[in-house]
């Protein structure tokens, strides 16, 4: 079975992640492994694998980790709006942790920019554990709201 090729928002989304990642060092420690599975204009699908580096102390996904997750995956959408390379900066971030996942298993992180204006953008991201190959249940689920004006791509003249 022949593979489609990766659309223009795929390819900037992967080369945002070979140039920022390494130099956020939260995303660095991590997002290590991340994947980009899909994407096309205001919307992205990754997949993470977990190791010990993502779990709390009961051996179980950190908020902090799910946190960060939305962060990212919230700026990413942006980017895929319109291959902007900056994506601004939070507002506000909004987090509700619905269950949890552990070392070993696989997350998939789904981030929708549903709205992005010329001061503001509204992404709501879906993360996801993986079962059986595909999108099990609900982990958590948030909401990202950020600044970007004066990060819109410059037009040709």
């Amino acid at each position: 079975m022949a593979t489609s090729p990766k659309t223009p928002e795929h390819l900037h989304i992967e080369k945002q992640i070979a140039t920022r990642i390494p130099g956020s060092p939260i995303y660095a420690f991590l997002l290590k492994g991340v994947s980009i599975k899909s994407a096309a204009r205001g919307c992205m699908v990754a997949r993470l694998p977990l190791t010990q580096d993502h779990m709390n102390s009961g051996q179980s996904l950190h908020g902090s980790v799910s946190a960060t997750i939305v962060d990212w995956a919230g700026g990413m959408a942006v980017a895929t709006f319109d291959l902007r390379e900056k994506t601004g900066v939070s507002v506000d971030i909004h987090v509700t942790y619905q269950s949890g996942a552990k070392v070993g298993e696989e997350l998939e992180i789904e981030g929708i920019a549903e709205k992005v204006g010329g001061s503001l953008a509204f992404t709501k991201i879906g993360i996801y554990r993986v079962e059986n190959g595909e999108r099990g249940r609900v982990v958590a689920t948030g909401t990202h709201t950020k600044f970007v004006r004066g990060t819109e791509p410059t037009k040709a003249t």
